[in-house]
């Protein structure tokens, strides 16, 4: 048995909601706020202030500690723009060109050591050792 179109029940759609965005907070009216805040002095009326504008008491502490920074920031000597590094010495570019020279020196003796290595145990292998100089 079928059901007709008259007979299936009715289903709402399913509502789909949009992603949630954050709320963001001009300067001015960050600085609006703080100043209605710090003028409260009865108790109560910070937080009617905030039930009003629909903040919490967390956007409170983090803006005042936002503005003690930028006051902080404010005060200090201001920076000149980056500094330039010293040019290289003559002595510095020497030493590690040197220092170049040596990694490459000890490299190719490494390389050379390994390859008499071989030699040897491919000499011991054969039975033909080379003979040691006598001067020695």
């Amino acid at each position: 048995m079928t059901m007709t179109d008259k007979q299936r029940p009715v289903v709402a759609p399913t509502e789909v909601r949009p992603k949630a965005t954050r709320r963001t907070f001009s300067a001015e009216y960050k600085a609006r706020i703080l100043a209605e805040a710090d003028a409260c002095t009865k108790p109560g009326e910070v937080g009617s202030l905030l039930r009003r504008e629909g903040l919490y008491s967390s956007h409170l502490t983090e803006w005042r500690g936002l503005r003690k920074q930028a006051e902080i920031a404010a005060l200090a000597p201001k920076k000149r723009g980056p500094v330039p590094a010293p040019p290289p010495d003559a002595r510095d570019r020497e030493i590690e060109e040197l220092r170049r020279q040596l990694a490459k020196a000890n490299l190719r003796a490494e390389r050379a050591e390994a390859l008499v290595e071989i030699q040897k145990k491919v000499a011991e292998l054969l039975g033909t050792m080379p003979e040691e100089p006598r001067g020695k």
